[in-house]
């Protein structure tokens, strides 16, 4: 998927949303955070994790985010601007120009797979983290994000488009084994799945909507058929069998 600033957008508006907080509150625990601590969060996009974790590191801590998108630092640089201890990095996840061995906890949200080159990221990932640092991950098992209500036809249509907006569809499924390879212990997966019956402007549902969209139609579904879905989902609202899902799995593990 290319995270143009209309997607962006998309994705800061999920961040805000009661999703968005939910799950950042799972991986700020997962994470046990401790003062003076460093902590790189990986595809850090607006920030909204990054302005969490700086406040409980504290000012002799510090918090790195990267991004490969100047727009969503931009907007990261602007939610931070109050923290001091936050330094924001324009690079990929098999490129990061930090030192080996300097983070205490690195942590990475719906990022990973959206890299077809997943093992070498992962490499990079653990030669900049410390001897028992801990590793904390959140990606979507993609075969159980879906929506509920139109006609099978259609619905089958834009999920099937949607298909090719991420290199791996099931990564939480991949992950374990590939950290296991690479020298980490205690991995723990937690189910963060949900489901939402609204599409209201706080809904998570209703940004994704708009997302599938953008992308069904850069995949070359006809706008009267995504034009289409979406009258669909709105009255299966309103006659009550609109539903939506989504499996998100937060991956923890120790570099022993």
């Amino acid at each position: 998927m290319k995270f143009d600033n209309e997607t962006s957008i998309i994705q800061q508006k999920i961040a805000n949303g009661y999703a968005g907080v939910s799950r950042r509150l799972a991986i700020v625990n997962a994470l046990n955070l401790e003062t003076n601590e460093t902590v790189i969060d990986i595809g850090c996009g607006g920030g909204h994790l990054v302005e969490e974790i700086s406040l409980s590191v504290g000012e002799q801590g510090k918090v790195i985010g990267i991004d490969p998108s100047q727009d969503q630092l931009d907007v990261a640089s602007n939610k931070c601007k109050d923290q001091n201890n936050v330094e924001l990095i324009c690079t990929t996840a098999d490129d990061i120009n930090i030192d080996d061995a300097s983070c205490d906890k690195i942590t990475a949200t719906q990022t990973l797979e959206y890299i077809e080159d997943i093992d070498t990221s992962l490499k990079e990932i653990k030669r900049i983290s410390k001897t028992n640092s801990k590793f904390v991950n959140v990606s979507i098992l993609w075969d159980y994000f879906r929506f509920y209500g139109p006609e099978k036809e259609i619905n089958d249509l834009i999920h099937e488009a949607f298909r090719a907006h991420c290199f791996h569809q099931m990564l939480p499924l991949d992950l374990n084994g590939k950290l296991k390879k690479l020298g980490y212990k205690n991995i723990s997966s937690q189910n963060l799945s949900y489901l939402i019956t609204n599409r209201d402007n706080n809904s998570p549902a209703i940004f994704y909507e708009t997302m599938l969209s953008k992308f069904a139609l850069s995949q070359g579904v006809s706008e009267d058929k995504v034009d289409d879905w979406k009258k669909q989902l709105n009255k299966s609202e309103k006659v009550g069998n609109f539903g939506f899902t989504s499996f998100p799995v937060l991956t923890a593990a120790y570099l022993g």
